[in-house]
């Protein structure tokens, strides 16, 4: 449990550090229009490329292993299909995303400094991860299975 408390604390510090937790950085980076006016912050673009360059290493590192280390097995997806789920799930957390200048992880971490809209915002973000657990239990949505449901399979 140490490990990962360690861990997240790493995580929120990265977070904190490079101003993804900053709303208005955010927004300043999505808003591309800015670039004629030079006003344009690319500097999450770093941040971004550096984060897919560790994730990729550590995948390919740990994927070597027989086994996690916390872990029987290894879970990964098999699906290649694109579905309805696909195109949606990151469609709407874009658009969250571009209209509040959060994603999840910052927003948590944002919480940590009081301020109303991340609040508002992890307080929406929990109704809707409710919504779509409701709708993806309703039977005629029977066949979904999220990779939360597979957890305590």
């Amino acid at each position: 449990m140490l490990l990962q408390f360690i861990i997240g604390l790493v995580f929120g510090l990265g977070l904190i550090v490079s101003g993804m937790s900053n709303p208005a950085k955010v927004l300043n980076f999505l808003d591309f229009a800015a670039i004629r006016s030079g006003t344009w912050d690319a500097s999450l673009a770093f941040v971004m490329a550096g984060a897919i360059a560790v994730t990729f290493t550590g995948f390919k590192l740990v994927l070597r292993r027989p086994q996690p280390l916390f872990g029987e097995k290894f879970h990964l997806p098999t699906r290649e299909d694109i579905d309805t789920r696909v195109i949606a799930g990151p469609a709407i957390f874009g658009i969250g995303w571009g209209l509040s200048g959060f994603c999840p992880g910052p927003a948590i971490t944002a919480l940590g400094f009081g301020t109303a809209a991340a609040v508002i915002f992890v307080a929406a973000m929990l109704a809707g991860m409710w919504l779509a657990r409701f709708i993806a239990n309703r039977p005629s949505m029977s066949g979904i299975v999220t990779p939360a449901d597979r957890v305590g399979a």
